[in-house]
């Protein structure tokens, strides 16, 4: 059917940079606001441990899953989120795979599905913890955490790899919004990695020894561990700036058909 039969009209339309900005801001306010809202109404309950000593921060299980409404803004916020972080991945794997990198190709290919692949799982073991709390199903809700860390290392690195192989083995020429992605997906992948084992050291340590004040160091780690893991998908918007989602309807004039809607990716 020729191009000259169709017309296409937005329905909708989001630039990326718009919907980036959407996505990371739920899961930074979900954790602000649950965090305050511990420490101003739920601040004994909320900062105990089996120790018995004096802290003075809720740790991000605590803070998400232990008291109303804190639970129910985080549940929210991470649903919203969670399926246009889904459409991401996808968009990823297209955004990598546009370039040749030669006679390892298929390997690279290869690669960008892994590192997509690690996002989702990234994403669905986020939405498993939120819904399954550690007082519901503790062994369940560690694993979904330990998932969720390992996979966001493993997206981390292979994207960083894949940002650096891409370009280079292509023979393109990194554009300056591109080397200030890599810079950026390199210094939050570098903080997130190790403030990570400083909270594991610090968790450890508080269990064995119960000093007063090491609790909150572990939480304020997570907290930074948490916002370091934000920045470095929110970079997205940095990949994507020239792109929006629009949801598109194609009419026919020439013939009576039922339009077929489609979504998709497309510059603006």
């Amino acid at each position: 059917m020729s191009s000259e039969l169709k017309q296409r009209k937005a329905l909708f339309h989001l630039s990326f940079p718009l919907m980036g900005k959407i996505v990371c801001g739920l899961p930074l306010f979900a954790t602000f606001f649950c965090v305050v809202w511990s420490v101003f109404y739920d601040f004994e309950k909320s900062t105990a441990t089996h120790c018995k000593v004096r802290n003075y921060l809720p740790s991000i299980s605590a803070a998400i899953g232990g008291f109303t409404p804190q639970r129910y803004v985080w549940r929210v916020c991470i649903a919203l989120h969670a399926t246009p972080r889904f459409m991401i991945a996808v968009a990823y794997y297209n955004f990598h795979t546009s370039v040749n990198v030669g006679k390892n190709n298929e390997l690279y290919k290869g690669i960008a599905a892994l590192t997509s692949l690690c996002h989702i799982i990234e994403v669905g073991a986020l939405v498993g913890l939120t819904y399954i709390s550690s007082s519901e199903n503790h062994d369940l809700h560690e694993n979904l955490f330990i998932l969720f860390m390992s996979s966001a290392l493993i997206y981390m690195i292979l994207t960083i790899f894949l940002f650096t192989w891409g370009r280079t083995q292509s023979g393109t020429i990194m554009s300056s919004e591109e080397i200030r992605s890599l810079w950026w997906k390199r210094m939050l992948f570098a903080l997130n990695i190790s403030i990570f084992f400083i909270s594991v050291y610090i968790y450890f340590r508080h269990n064995w020894y119960c000093e007063h004040g090491v609790y909150t160091a572990f939480a304020g780690c997570e907290y930074l561990v948490i916002v370091t893991n934000i920045g470095f998908h929110g970079t997205a918007i940095i990949d994507f700036s020239p792109y929006s989602l629009a949801y598109a309807q194609t009419s026919l004039i020439a013939e009576r058909l039922h339009p077929l809607p489609s979504t998709k990716f497309k510059p603006s």
